[in-house]
Order: structure tokens, then C-alpha cells, then sequence
């Protein structure tokens, strides 16, 4: 986006540059918080971890102090859950989901990028924040 920024208001581009720019970033924005998600569900994260994740990216690189915050508490260890456990928390219907599509990846990742169309869909209808000129 930064560059896109340059290249429209420091080279006058024109507007694709943002456009183009703006679009892959919030591509990445949105795959992130649904990683973040994931991740979270995965590792029994509280709510407000996984909002905190998603809150963190909105302030370039602030996610690398909270992953390394994460990293250090021990809240990234560990591997997929794939199957259930003894844990009781593994009864709720979010895990179960989460085993589900952790044992079909390809509705996993089908699914991941059909969601991030839809929502980045609907921002292009919607539109900027500041309008339309």
C-alpha cells in the first residue's frame, strides 16, 4: 500500500497504483486475521488473544512484538489437534469444527479463500472509507 501511496502522490501514477497496491494488502489483512483465527481456536486461545492478534495487524509490524509476547507465554507450541483429546474444551462445537477441517485441507484452504473473496468483495462495493470521488 505504501508503495502504491509513493508511486500515485510522490510520481503521480494516477490512482491504479493504490488501487492495485490497496487491494493485495487487503488480501494479506484479512488472510491474516482468519490465520490468526485458526491459530487461535488451535492453541485455546482466549477471545481477546485472537482480537488482540487481529487488532495488532491494523499497526504496521505490530504483530512481531505480539507474536514474540505469544511465543514466550508458550501460546504458539504445539501441533494441529487433529483428533480429540481429554481436554474438555475439545467438546465445544468450534474445536469440533476445527478437526474437521483440519482433516480435509482442501475445504480448509477452498474455504479460506472463498471467505477472503466474499469479504474482499463486499469492500470493493462498499467502498473507501472516505467515499468516492
Amino acid at each position: 500500500l505504501i508503495i502504491g501511496m509513493i508511486l500515485k502522490y510522490a510520481i503521480g501514477a494516477g490512482d491504479w497504483p493504490v488501487r492495485v497496491f490497496g487491494l493485495l494488502h487487503g488480501i494479506v489483512f484479512v488472510s491474516y486475521a482468519f490465520a490468526a483465527g485458526l491459530v487461535g481456536v488451535n492453541q485455546y486461545w482466549k477471545p481477546r488473544q485472537i482480537v488482540g492478534a487481529v487488532a495488532t495487524a491494523v499497526i504496521p509490524y505490530a504483530t512481531i512484538p505480539f507474536d514474540i509476547h505469544l511465543d514466550r507465554r508458550g501460546l504458539l507450541d504445539g501441533a494441529w489437534r487433529r483428533t480429540a483429546t481429554d481436554d474438555p474444551r475439545d467438546g465445544r462445537l468450534i474445536d469440533k469444527l476445527l478437526r474437521f477441517l483440519l482433516a480435509r485441507p482442501v475445504l480448509l484452504v477452498g474455504g479460506f479463500i472463498v471467505a477472503v473473496a466474499v469479504i474482499m468483495t463486499t469492500m470493493l462495493i462498499i467502498g473507501p472509507p472516505g467515499g468516492r470521488d
